[in-house]
Formats: structure tokens, sequence, C-alpha cells
């Protein structure tokens, strides 16, 4: 691993660790381990304290020459995965429309106050951008129901990186929505159990899987513990 060339090169290094038998099997030469859920090694987000002691701890080993060592964070912080995040979704506008579609375009202002909110940032734009989510959503609409991705006018790259558009968008706004910073993967859990939409990228996935897609086509539309 990289910490070696640049020990070797005379530079102290120290990792953080989420999965301590990787970092035990690494045998790299400091590791703080921390029992915190995937994608979040600092911890708490928004706790700015608690992540400097993290990285305090963490510093600290620098000084140690008696390696491999490697130290555990006495907090740990249970993943809530599995309880789905509390975001009021916005109410039917145009019944005319798929529910999915209706619910995108209610996000919109969810997803716009969080956007500046963060200083204009966004995971969207892969494939579409805010104004066309509705479009989006209506397409994976079209590809539960049978049609095919000519007919949507999308190739494989396309329609992995709408899913992940359609993701975001939805994650962005459940961000606003929220009345606290959700645990790690709770927004991903209400995305897939609690909205119209994310069942409709489940079956999506599983009609293009069916119809004989290549896997790499419809595996990344969504994680593996969601419908798969």
């Amino acid at each position: 691993m990289l910490a070696r060339v640049f020990e070797e090169a005379g530079l102290a290094t120290v990792g953080l660790s989420i999965v301590r038998q990787q970092a035990v099997n690494s045998k790299a030469p400091r590791f703080l381990h921390v029992e915190f859920p995937l994608g979040r090694p600092l911890g708490r987000p928004g706790d700015a304290a608690f992540q400097s002691d993290v990285i305090r701890r963490a510093l600290a080993l620098l000084e140690r020459t008696d390696v491999p060592v490697i130290e555990d964070h006495p907090t740990v912080i249970e993943d809530e995965a599995d309880e789905a995040a509390t975001c009021t979704l916005p109410p039917r506008h145009d019944p005319d429309l798929h529910p999915a579609v209706d619910e995108a375009r209610g996000l919109l202002p969810a997803y716009r106050r969080h956007v500046e909110s963060v200083g204009g940032r966004t995971a969207l734009g892969r494939v579409v951008d805010a104004d066309r989510i509705g479009e989006a959503v209506g397409a994976f609409v079209e590809l539960a129901d049978g049609a095919s991705l000519a007919d949507v006018g999308w190739d494989a790259d396309q329609v992995r990186a709408a899913g992940q558009d359609v993701r975001a968008f939805y994650e962005e706004a459940a961000m606003a929505l929220s009345d606290h910073v959700p645990g790690a993967r709770q927004i991903e859990s209400w995305f897939y159990t609690a909205t119209e939409t994310g069942p409709v990228i489940a079956s999506a996935a599983a009609a293009l899987r069916e119809a004989g897609e290549d896997r790499n086509t419809w595996y990344y539309i969504l994680p593996g513990n969601h419908g798969r």
C-alpha cells in the first residue's frame, strides 16, 4: 500500500481503519481503528469537536515506533442504515402524472434549498440537471414497464449514470427536508422504502435484468441491498 512507499522514504504515516481485519491484513505501520458507519471515518457529521478528536488521536500515533500498531477509538457509533430517515414528502400536485414523476417535481424546491445552503455543490448532473429530473424518473417508469434502453434514448452507461442522478437528487432534497443530520445510509433507506421513485428504480433494474441486458447495465443502478 501507499503508506509503505512513504515510510521507505522516511515519512511516518498513519491511517484510519473502519474494517479492522483489513487493517490487520495490510500490516501498515499505524492505524487508528474507528467503529463508525462506512463512509464516515471521522464520525458524526457536523460535529467538529468530535471529528477533531479523531484526527488528533490518529496524528498522535505518528510518534509510535513499535509498529505495526492499531489503536481503537473509544467511541462506537452504530450504523442505522436499516432505519429510514424521516423526511416529509410533498403532497401530490398533478394527478395526471405518474406518482414518481409528480413526487420528483415536487421535491425541486427542497433540492434547491439544500444546494444553496452548501454553496452550489451537488452530485447531480451526470445525465440530467434538476430541471429535467422528472424526465429521468419518467424514463425509469418506462423501463420498469418493459421499455428498452433504445426506447428511452439511453445506452448502458447513461442508464447507470441516470440512476445515480436520481438518487443524488433525492438524497440532497432529503437533507433539506430532515430536521437533523441522518445517520449513514438512512437517506438511502428512505429513498428505496418511503418514496415513489425508489421502488421504480429497483423495478427498472429488475426489468432490464429479465430482458437479458448485460449485467453491467443493470447491476450498478442501485445498491445490492435494495432489490437486486
